[in-house]
């Protein structure tokens, strides 16, 4: 049955490469799940092949359509396409494994007719006694016993009441594949025993359904995470199965991709706040930037350039150059690569993608008027070279939504000012009355106070333009001081010093 001459591996390349993505619904999306999705996606737009993406819901007390749904929206928000699947469809449908039974049904009568899987009726507590009274480890597991049970005796076990489990018959020869991460790797003969495929319920279990569908789906190559390794030659084993009752004709290659690892070099977890793809959205990142740096836990386009595009990703990309060590989330790197890729974005992109965040804190309502976006336009420029998540631009930019009156002065920046900041406050107010409505720009308005305050008042710019800052923004950091001038206008930044003026001197 191990005969590389019948089971041979796949040697598809170029549009002939299938791959596929196949979760399960199990709370919300990990990043490591997403780097998953991304580096099969990515080999099949390298190659010119086909992405499959496949739901496998056949745990029905831990899946849930809530889940299913944010799987969807999380490769929908990535823009990561695939080309049959849920939502698409594709000449395999169903792609939900719930809704397959009937398929699988029909796989293993052909599998019993073979002699491929075979009737079990020993249970957890006999295999352990048995092992026992030979001596050996209680916890060795299952010896293949049963494989040759007879009518009688199977007879006998129902007559106890007994359904049986399904269970395959696996090579007894080693197991070899050429691991497309990490080589060559063999399961020697013996390291595996024959293993439960379907329930005594009739329920199949994962190691079969899995499989079953890729071969039925025609994937050619598997890549999937580390911790899934330990299962391969089970899976070769019900390959050779499945070639031999024609429902395929070659086993896939398999590629073993890194773990993602966390905080002290631990495996990630979904429990893990930098696990959580909808937190990082949530805080900002966009999917340029993500992708970007999820691409470099385990890949590199060269060895000294980190920020690429994901059209630059897709065309350098080959799974045999993803490293098979475990890679670290580093959030600081993650988000400096986000806003490398922040600052590349046309500037009404930009603008455009910070609405929703502006919605979400009150800066803007639900339904920004017109004018509001105007605002948003002058305003967006200004921060895109400062800042590295989205979800930075409401305190940035909420000061010039709101009136001088509604405007908070922060208590961190009023405790920051200087003793003398009514004095430059004040200075500042009298040069800026003197410039006309129609001459208020950025250029003039930077110029006369340099001159009141750095040449005339002897100050640092720093000292000198600090309580502006909070004058105008209510904060210590804020965007370009006098483009922010600019854009709130003469009137409002005379108002807003009136207001600053009264609350130092009387602080």
């Amino acid at each position: 049955m191990s005969d590389t001459t019948a089971h041979p591996f796949s040697t598809a390349t170029g549009t002939d490469v299938r791959v596929r993505f196949c979760p399960s619904p199990t709370g919300t999306p990990h990043v490591g799940l997403v780097r998953t999705a991304m580096f099969n996606w990515a080999y099949a737009r390298h190659t010119g092949g086909k992405m499959i993406f496949r739901i496998e819901d056949t745990d029905a007390a831990r899946d849930s359509e809530e889940s299913f749904l944010q799987l969807v929206e999380a490769m929908r928000w990535l823009k990561l396409d695939w080309d049959e699947g849920v939502d698409v469809g594709g000449p395999q449908a169903p792609y939900r494994q719930s809704e397959r039974y009937d398929i699988y049904r029909g796989v293993i009568e052909q599998l019993k007719a073979s002699g491929h899987i075979y009737e079990s009726f020993v249970t957890g507590e006999e295999i352990e006694t048995r092992n026992r009274d030979l001596g050996r480890d209680p916890k060795m597991g299952y010896d293949n016993f049963e494989r040759d049970l007879s009518e009688e005796q199977k007879a006998a076990y129902r007559a106890e009441g007994r359904s049986p489990a399904l269970r395959l018959r696996v090579p007894d020869t080693e197991l070899s594949f050429d691991d497309l991460v990490r080589g060559e790797i063999t399961f020697p003969a013996g390291s595996f025993s024959d293993f439960v495929v379907v329930r005594p319920n009739g329920h199949p279990l994962y190691p079969f359904v899995n499989p079953v569908d890729d071969a039925l789906m025609g994937v050619t190559h598997v890549l999937r995470g580390e911790d899934l390794l330990s299962s391969t030659p089970r899976q070769i084993a019900l390959y050779h199965a499945l070639i031999d009752i024609g429902v395929t004709t070659f086993v896939p290659r398999f590629g073993h991709l890194p773990y993602v690892m966390g905080d002290k070099n631990k495996k990630l977890s979904k429990r893990d706040a930098e696990a959580n793809l909808f937190l990082h959205r949530d805080r900002g990142f966009i999917p340029e930037g993500l992708l970007n740096y999820l691409a470099l836990l385990g890949w590199s386009l060269t060895h000294d350039r980190d920020v690429f595009s994901i059209d630059e990703f897709t065309a350098a990309f080959d799974v045999v150059n993803v490293n098979p060590n475990p890679a670290r989330f580093d959030l600081k790197k993650a988000e400096s690569i986000n806003g490398d890729h922040i600052r590349q974005l046309e500037a009404s992109d930009f603008a455009a993608r910070l609405v929703p965040y502006l919605v979400t804190a009150g800066v803007l309502g639900d339904t920004p008027s017109a004018a509001d976006l105007a605002l948003l336009a002058q305003g967006a420029p200004l921060i895109q070279e400062r800042i590295a998540l989205l979800g930075e631009a409401p305190a940035m930019l909420g000061f010039l939504f709101v009136t001088g009156a509604d405007l908070i002065l922060e208590a961190d920046a009023l405790a920051s000012l200087p003793q003398n900041a009514a004095d430059i406050l004040g200075s500042s107010r009298t040069a800026l009355e003197s410039i006309p409505s129609a001459e208020w720009t950025t250029e003039r308005v930077h110029e006369l106070l340099a001159e009141t305050l750095v040449v005339g008042l002897g100050l640092k710019p720093r000292v000198a333009f600090g309580p502006l800052r909070v004058a105008l923004s209510g904060r210590k950091i804020s965007p370009p001081l006098f483009e922010s001038m600019e854009i709130l206008g003469r009137a409002e930044t005379l108002g807003r010093l009136d207001r600053a003026l009264t609350v130092t001197t009387t602080a």
